[in-house]
């Protein structure tokens, strides 16, 4: 190859790279995405979990919409108060304080209090036993199934099968409602990290017929009503509910509960 044809060759080459180089510098100005600096500072500060327990896809779409003002700056879950200051601190807002909140699980049939129908060996998983007889093998129809559907969503290891029943470890929850998600008999529920008082039941079965399937089980008998001195119970469809801001945690109620069902 004579000296021309490398010249040629490398004028081709060069200008080809150049373009492309011109080409690339105008699409990066002409299609370049704005970052918001407040976004980019909220999510930094976000602990990075995604695990979208502040309603919005992970915590990218928690710091857009901070950042727009269309998500309060205490809205995740997993960081708390602290996470809440930082986060404030850049909006140039006052975090509100925030209640604590811990999963809790409305059930403590466990395999020595509650019975069953039949011996379950099929698919380990809660989610599938709504296809079996009777919705799984316990008697007790509102009872937690035991599988452990809720332990395998939860992204912080806090929730545990303990004898057959689901328990929450509350030091280690960060409320991010997976398990609620999860859990097809609708067990779980959000309660404050203070809560004194709760009642570990879900079942409106009447009381005969929740005494043949577990020893633990609320009978709306409304004994624990009648004895609370801040009218904090009330009895619905055979259950009682504990209204939290007017207990005070006296504790008469658990004392008065001759099925236990209270804790």
């Amino acid at each position: 190859m004579n000296i021309t044809g490398i010249l040629i060759a490398t004028l081709v080459v060069g200008g080809v790279g150049l373009f492309i180089g011109l080409f690339l510098g105008v699409a990066a100005i002409k299609f370049k995405v704005e970052v918001d600096e407040k976004e980019e500072a909220v999510l930094a500060v976000l602990p990075g979990n995604n695990c979208g327990g502040c309603g919005y896809a992970g915590c990218s779409g928690l710091a857009a919409a901070i950042a727009k003002s269309e998500a309060p700056v205490n809205a995740c879950p997993v960081g708390g108060e602290p996470v809440a200051q930082k986060v404030a601190e850049i909006m140039g807002v006052t975090a509100e304080a925030g209640v604590k909140q811990v999963a809790f699980v409305k059930c403590q049939g466990t395999c020595d209090r509650a019975k069953n129908d039949y011996e379950y060996l099929g698919v380990e998983d809660c989610s599938v036993l709504a296809f079996v007889p009777n919705g799984g093998a316990k008697a007790c129809n509102y009872g937690c199934l035991g599988y452990g559907s809720c332990v395998k969503a939860c992204p912080f290891d806090a929730i545990h099968i303990v004898d057959g029943v689901a328990v929450v470890d509350k030091e280690a929850c960060k409320a991010c409602g997976k398990c609620i998600a999860a859990c097809p008999k609708q067990l779980i529920e959000l309660v404050p990290y203070t809560m004194k008082h709760a009642v570990a039941c879900s079942s409106t079965e009447r009381g005969p017929v929740v005494m043949k399937v577990c020893e633990t089980g609320c009978i709306g008998c409304s004994l624990c009503a009648k004895v609370c001195p801040t009218g904090a119970i009330t009895v619905e469809n055979f259950l009682a509910h504990i209204d939290q801001e007017k207990c005070t945690g006296c504790g008469a109620c658990k004392e008065k509960c001759p099925k236990k069902a209270i804790i």
